[in-house]
């Protein structure tokens, strides 16, 4: 039922059910106004019939007034002198219509409709008469039988007779409106919910399209255009979504190429300044000082990094996490940090080599900073390949779980030794891993400390060579 919700709540099902609502109303009335139009010709065919017989009849009548005595007691093919008594319904216009263009007597007859015993002789009449003392015992009609239509005549001869004949034909079965083969409206429904659905996903397939390249687009900003095809509005909606992916390359080409120039500018004066301070005479002094400058040099180096690394059109290629990750921690273990990779899956992903170094290059330093030891891992749960950064810090207040990945938060001094970056590292973390499919968050683990989560999808893996099959 969930599911059927979600379907129904999409653009796919609203068009499907538009559709096949309209096509089958559409496709039932039109059958239904057909096999009305066939009806109503069976049934001027068989009025034609019916007034060929009372013709036939009336004109032999008319033409032999010797035998006329003899004609009406015999009958006629479904024509017969009509019984006493008989009583009279409403009158037969449809009948009356066509022998009015009919020569002869019957142009002149009056058709009124009557009960069908009045066609027929009294059942007494026909048969022999019962022995004495013998009662017929009542007969059940048969529902399945259908009484035919019966018809008083009144018609005057050329000579001026009057007669007063029966008219009887089989009864028209009308089968209504909505009388149509059950099994010929489920095909028809059927291949209307066929069409119907190839029609909605056609209607939407440009759509989701269109939302597929947004989502790239938060991943991949160097992504390649919108192929300019289908319909006019589908190819307008496509060169406003390039133009749009052009326009944010060029503002971030504009800023990095600022922040670049800046960097460049700062780097001369902010290396005298730092040749200058060696001069300082006074000890104290000289390191505050010398402090701040390093300060400066990293904040417009990571605002540097920052900007390059929602820019980068690095491409992914097929990445074995466990070795990189294995690498990462013997670079920060030869720098005397106890630093130790705990265990891997072999998962192969399709990830950006030099984003993926530089976002667990910046976990692991950032642990290193505030913590002595650390130890990284990587996971598989439910086809996701989690890889996780744990130290023995002092962990973070809840609130502050979060907040740490605004650009320039800085945690308080009581977790830190020294220093540290200018706030941006976690915010270059997360901009890599998302711009990779991922997700990063911290948290604090029970037994102390913190753990930082990099998580990736089942779809991000690859079979890697030779362990296919």
């Amino acid at each position: 039922m969930k599911r059927l919700r979600h379907f129904l709540s999409s653009m796919v099902g609203r068009l499907f059910v538009i559709l096949l609502l309209g096509m089958s109303v559409a496709a039932i009335g039109a059958t239904m106004l057909a096999t009305s139009k066939r009806q109503q010709e069976f049934e001027r065919q068989n009025l034609n019939r019916i007034a060929d017989r009372l013709q036939g009849y009336v004109n032999l009548l008319d033409g032999n007034p010797e035998l006329r005595e003899r004609l009406l007691e015999v009958g006629g093919p479904s024509v017969r002198a009509l019984q006493p008594g008989a009583r009279l319904g409403r009158a037969d216009t449809a009948l009356m219509e066509v022998l009015d263009d009919r020569p002869g007597p019957v142009s002149r007859a009056h058709v009124h409709f009557t009960s069908f015993r009045s066609c027929i002789p009294k059942l007494q009449d026909l048969l022999p008469p019962p022995p004495p003392g013998h009662r017929r015992h009542p007969r059940e009609r048969d529902p399945a039988f259908i009484p035919p239509k019966c018809r008083a005549v009144d018609v005057t001869l050329n000579d001026g007779t009057l007669l007063k004949l029966a008219l009887d034909s089989p009864a028209v079965a009308h089968n209504g409106i909505l009388a149509v083969d059950p099994w010929f409206l489920t095909l028809l429904v059927l291949a209307i919910a066929v069409l119907a659905y190839i029609v909605a996903r056609m209607a939407s397939a440009p759509l989701q399209e269109l939302a597929a390249a947004a989502e790239d687009l938060g991943d991949d900003l160097q992504r390649d255009p919108l192929p300019l095809r289908g319909p006019r509005e589908v190819q307008r909606a496509a060169e406003a979504f390039n133009a749009m992916q052009h326009r944010l390359q060029r503002h971030l080409a504009e800023r990095t190429q600022m922040l670049a120039a800046i960097t460049h500018d700062l780097q001369t004066p902010l290396t005298r300044l730092r040749l200058r301070l060696e001069n300082v005479s006074d000890e104290v002094l000289r390191e505050r000082l010398i402090g701040d400058l390093a300060a400066m040099q990293a904040l417009v180096r990571e605002g540097l990094e920052l900007a390059r690394s929602a820019e980068s059109a690095e491409q992914r290629a097929a990445l074995d996490l466990d070795s990189l990750l294995e690498s990462i921690v013997e670079d920060a273990a030869e720098g005397g940090a106890d630093v130790v990779f705990e265990g891997g899956t072999g998962a192969v992903l399709m990830l950006r080599p030099l984003a993926m170094h530089r976002l667990f290059s910046n976990l692991v330093d950032n642990a290193v900073m505030y913590a002595h030891r650390v130890r990284v891992r990587v996971e598989r749960s439910g086809g996701a390949i989690t890889a996780m950064v744990s130290d023995d810090g002092p962990g973070l207040a809840e609130d502050q779980l979060e907040a740490v990945f605004d650009p320039f938060v800085r945690v308080e001094t009581s977790r830190s030794r020294e220093t540290g970056g200018a706030g941006l590292g976690l915010t270059i973390a997360r901009a890599l891993a998302e711009k990779d499919g991922a997700r990063l968050w911290l948290r604090n683990r029970a037994e102390g400390g913190l753990e930082a989560v990099v998580q990736w999808p089942a779809s991000a893996q690859v079979v890697p060579p030779g362990r296919a099959g």
